[in-house]
């Protein structure tokens, strides 16, 4: 794992490969590394891959609990100028997706394409009320637990019943290593309370939609609203897959992602 300095705050990434770039971008559990080994691996023979530790988890620096996916946005621009990276497709997981999309209304003329797994427009945006406010209450009071219990709460809901039980106890053990609680609650106020639907449609860049037909944690019609929202957006369903699809079906996930990335180079050319 190598690490840049952004204004002050370590950034862990790992790096692989040559060629266009993309960027993984992971949910509010788990470090970069753990969430997307799978697609490195996959990918990195033809692309340069990167994926990050967001601020506050892994590897990366602590911040303050006021950190906001604005400041996310800024850290993670931050990460791609000094690595060099020009126009960098975005494939973010949950909570990832959404940092996508605020990336996007900051430096939209610096993305290539978006692809947007279990995302969300912020739970604000795409949850009810109620909904948003109790899950919030449930992260918070997980945050204040030992590092293996913390991850014993969260793991389960990530994934569909049928998910294989090595990624489900693979994905516990790295979100009890990359757990930091500040970390973790400045990721979940900022979910609570980040509204993006103003931007949906002013997205301009391909964009995909990707949702696990069994995820509860971002259902269908989160996925169908982003969807709608985003002009010339293409939805995909991964039947019988929960929210972490690019663990628990990573075959299906990458599959899907070099599809689109193919298209991408078939239609906008270099």
């Amino acid at each position: 794992m190598d690490a840049v300095d952004v204004d002050g705050i370590r950034i862990a990434f790992t790096r692989a490969g040559r060629g266009r770039p993309i960027v993984l971008l992971g949910g509010f559990v788990g470090d970069g590394a753990g969430t997307w080994h799978h697609q490195i691996d996959a990918l990195s023979g033809t692309y340069s891959v990167v994926s990050w530790d967001p601020p506050g988890s892994g590897g990366s620096s602590d911040v303050p609990e006021s950190f906001r996916l604005p400041e996310y946005a800024t850290c993670l621009a931050g990460l791609i100028s000094t690595l060099g990276l020009r126009r960098p497709v975005l494939v973010g997981l949950s909570f990832g997706g959404a940092l996508a999309i605020e990336y996007w209304r900051q430096h939209g003329t610096q993305v290539r394409a978006l692809f947007l797994a279990g995302a969300y427009a912020g739970w604000a945006g795409s949850l009810p009320a109620e909904t948003v406010a109790q899950r919030l209450q449930t992260c918070l009071a997980a945050s204040v637990l030992p590092a293996p219990e913390f991850a014993s709460t969260l793991a389960p809901s990530m994934f569909s019943d049928s998910a294989p039980a090595d990624r489900v106890a693979e994905t516990r053990d790295n979100i009890a290593a990359a757990f930091r609680p500040g970390g973790f609650r400045a990721m979940a106020l900022s979910s609570a309370e980040a509204d993006l639907r103003d931007v949906l449609p002013r997205i301009d860049v391909p964009t995909l939609v990707l949702h696990g037909e069994a995820d509860v944690r971002a259902p269908r019609f989160v996925a169908d609203a982003l969807s709608d929202a985003i002009p010339g957006s293409r939805l995909v369903v991964l039947p019988g897959v929960g929210h972490v699809s690019c663990i628990e079906a990573p075959g299906r996930f990458t599959t899907e992602l070099e599809t689109f990335l193919r298209e991408i180079e078939r239609c906008t050319g270099p």
